[in-house]
């Protein structure tokens, strides 16, 4: 059974692992041990902070195989983006090109620099290793952020965003990126995205242009990856797409990968997630459900069959979950169904 947990300072070597597995263009996620450990760090800490309203805290989570004690993957949620360090992203407009008396009407998209999602919750970091990509264990590793925004709504914004890994080749090269390179920058794909992964982002705003981009002027392999995502990534975005997410016209700097958002209240999971009291009982119920404890510092989450008594409004797990959960008869819980 994999269960979801904060991140520890013991899990050092497990999120450096994850890292190396997770490839080119995992922004959030850099193989730098000193970056690493400073997200591991600052998780623990905002963890213990109990904030009532959005700020600056980062939450990073590990999904756990109880019977191994091994890490499977990670999971994490940024409170409020852009508090501290500038979030850029491009977003795709249009603008129309109109004479009357030349009896000529243009429109063309453009590529507009800005920090719109200021503020707002991103959910990321999300990687799950590949010998533990079956079952529930996708869905549980990426929903579980949903029982948690649902559970301790105060501590998050209105506005949930993600952004998805865009195109790049197995040597980590964008050819959105390759266009921006020749024009703008003298530096590789791979150490941009570095660079702004270990939070050295100051090159974006020296460099980057700030007057819109008309997208015709890009080469056309440039052309054709903005707002596509990575092969690896189409699951996840997929997942994301049935809670409610949608792409409003922003893309990565970097790549042109699509940012996807909704507004916290929309999201599927979290409109159809319930609370309920916990008894623990054996059951016959063959009904999956994602259900979490009520305890943000000693969070914890897994996917498992519970009854479900509509009437008195309780739950019924076994014993093993329960210990998995840290919760005792009588406790609440919250649950979705899968």
């Amino acid at each position: 059974m994999l269960v979801i947990r904060p991140i520890r300072e013991t899990d050092f070597d497990a999120l450096m692992l994850c890292a190396e597995e997770s490839g080119h263009g995992f922004t959030s996620l850099p193989v730098d041990e000193t970056l690493i450990k400073g997200r591991i760090d600052h998780s623990v800490e905002s963890f213990a902070r109990n904030a009532q309203a959005p700020g600056m805290e980062g939450y990073l989570m590990v999904a756990e195989d109880t019977e191994t004690g091994e890490v499977a993957g990670t999971t994490g949620i940024e409170a409020a983006i852009g508090l501290d360090n500038p979030f850029y992203s491009y977003h795709i407009s249009k603008i129309v090109h109109h004479s009357r008396r030349l009896d000529v009407h243009n429109v063309v998209e453009v590529l507009t620099f800005g920090n719109n999602y200021t503020g707002a919750t991103e959910i990321c970091t999300l990687f799950l290793r590949p010998e533990f990509r079956q079952g529930l264990n996708g869905k549980l590793l990426s929903k579980c952020r949903f029982l948690m925004l649902a559970q301790f709504p105060e501590k998050f914004s209105d506005v949930i965003f993600a952004e998805m890994r865009g195109v790049s080749d197995e040597d980590g090269n964008s050819p959105f990126w390759a266009w921006l390179k020749e024009h703008f920058f003298s530096i590789d794909f791979t150490l941009a995205d570095y660079l702004t992964g270990t939070g050295q982002k100051g090159f974006i705003a020296d460099l980057m242009p700030k007057l819109p981009i008309y997208v015709s002027l890009l080469s056309e392999e440039a052309r054709e990856v903005i707002g596509q995502v990575h092969e690896k990534t189409r699951p996840a975005l997929r997942l994301l797409e049935k809670e409610g997410f949608t792409c409003r016209g922003y893309v990565d700097i970097f790549d042109a990968g699509p940012t996807v958002e909704c507004l916290r209240q929309n999201i599927d999971s979290i409109r159809r997630s319930f609370t309920a009291r916990v008894k623990i009982a054996e059951h016959s119920s063959a009904q999956d459900y994602l259900i979490c404890n009520s305890d943000f510092e000693n969070f914890r989450a897994t996917a498992t069959k519970v009854g479900v008594d509509e009437e008195r409004n309780e739950v019924l797990i076994s014993k093993e979950v329960a210990e998995a959960l840290f919760v005792q008869d009588g406790d609440t819980v919250r649950l979705v169904s899968v």
